[in-house]
């Protein structure tokens, strides 16, 4: 028997401990093709991985644009996690010949959630040579409206080739961009951007009709979950028309995103007086609201599309807010969330708001806080008022860029509101107090 000396014994562990390290220390940098499991449904997803140590991160895509990257990330001993602290969302995976296993879990307004997690590294599928065009506008008639009161939803489509961006858009917004490329005849299409899961299929149909079959949970806890959380979409397969043809067939047009929420009074002041995410309470009648254009915004950091609309107010309040720009968030979080408001925080360091979130209350007292919006039902809603207190109007959802054109037309309207509003004679605050009753 061979009998080590303390030098080679040293040595050996040396090389055990080089081999350790080398293994934790393996660089997952690059693009995977990655995917959730749940119920023997598979919904495939983009994945970035880039950095290591201190510098590690994750890029999830809102369809072909990077949309969310982790809050928090880390490599060690052959496992890794990411972060999602704006969404309550974690995943843990170990990485052994080449893959990632594991789980993500989630935490949303309807409770906790979880799902098979895989990766593998990325390999460009084989693209279809030969396949129709179905971008542009769709209109989805339902067979029965709404919690919300839509008869129609809109089906919007990108396409590059064979390769597809598409999301169904409600008033209140829309599901997230689904990806996929042409394949046996169909589209199939998978979305996940660290919150939502979804997968459908598109095929379409010899009269021009598209036909889009869905399947997944587009929210933890499936299409129940999807409903409670103000994502009206009907179940199993749908059929999609041109609006011209449905216009013909008589189909009711979707809901008007300017006119879905309107207020009781537009002469009674809008008023609101809630603590902000650090307990100082905030007021209408503030100095830092009186006299100017106010943008109050129903939310919730449990809300998909209040975090897409979040993005772009950030962007319009570092234009708009030295000429007389005020933003505020009227923000509703689940009641176990209002103790540590651990979500707000991430999601407010996250995107970088620099305008006030206030705690209003829970999302079932959102009609009891907010009194003064008649049919206010949708996450997010954007009350624009004036510098002299009063609505100018109210705009329902939020249509991200996923919704391509609709998205343009949204920021098109916000701006030119903002402007007109700003270019208005500033109201005195003696004026702003009368007419508020003080």
């Amino acid at each position: 028997m061979k009998i080590l000396t303390k030098t080679s014994a040293a040595l050996a562990v040396g090389i055990l401990s080089t081999f350790a390290t080398a293994a934790s220390a393996q660089n997952l940098e690059g693009r995977w093709d990655a995917s959730l499991v749940q119920r023997n449904t598979v919904i495939p997803f983009r994945l970035d991985i880039s950095g290591s140590g201190p510098t590690l991160k994750a890029t999830f895509y809102d369809g072909w644009k990077a949309n969310e990257t982790t809050t928090a990330a880390k490599f060690e001993n052959g496992v890794l996690t990411l972060e999602l602290g704006h969404y309550l969302t974690s995943i843990t995976a170990t990485y052994k010949d080449g893959q990632l296993t594991g789980t993500l879990g989630s935490t949303s307004r309807q409770g906790s959630s979880s799902y098979g997690f895989q990766a593998k590294p990325y390999v460009a599928p084989a693209l279809a040579t030969s396949y129709p065009n179905i971008a542009g506008t769709w209109e989805i008639p339902l067979e029965k409206p709404t919690a919300k009161g839509e008869k129609t939803q809109r089906f919007v489509v990108q396409q590059d080739g064979p390769n597809v961006a598409a999301t169904t858009l409600r008033v209140d917004g829309d599901s997230g961009s689904h990806v996929g490329t042409y394949k046996d005849g169909k589209w199939v299409l998978s979305h996940f951007d660290g919150s939502r899961p979804g997968l459908i299929e598109v095929k379409l149909n010899s009269d021009g009709t598209l036909e889009i079959s869905q399947g997944g949970a587009r929210r933890p806890g499936g299409a129940a979950a999807s409903a409670a959380a103000g994502e009206d979409a009907a179940p199993g397969k749908l059929i999609a028309y041109r609006p011209e043809v449905a216009r013909a067939k008589g189909f009711p047009e979707p809901e008007n995103y300017l006119t879905h929420t309107t207020v009781r009074d537009p002469n009674e002041q809008f008023a609101f007086s809630f603590p902000d995410a650090n307990g100082k309470v905030r007021s209408n009648t503030d100095p830092e609201f009186s006299g100017k254009v106010v943008l109050a915004i129903v939310t919730g950091t449990w809300c998909p599309n209040c975090h897409d609309e979040a993005q772009y107010l950030v962007q319009l309040y570092k234009k708009y807010h030295s000429q007389g720009l005020e933003i505020v968030a009227l923000d509703f979080e689940e009641a176990e969330q209002q103790g540590s408001l651990e979500r707000v925080h991430a999601f407010v360091k996250q995107y970088g708001v620099p305008y006030p979130y206030l705690i209003a209350g829970a999302p079932v007292e959102m009609w009891e806080k907010v009194p003064q919006a008649v049919n206010l039902n949708t996450w997010p809603a954007t009350i624009f008022v004036g510098r002299d207190g009063l609505v100018k109007g109210v705009h329902s959802g939020f249509a991200s860029p996923a919704a391509g054109v609709f998205n343009d037309q949204l920021k098109a309207e916000f701006t030119s509101t903002v402007e007109k509003l700003l270019a208005e004679k500033p109201v005195s605050k003696s004026t702003v107090a009368s007419k508020a009753g003080f």
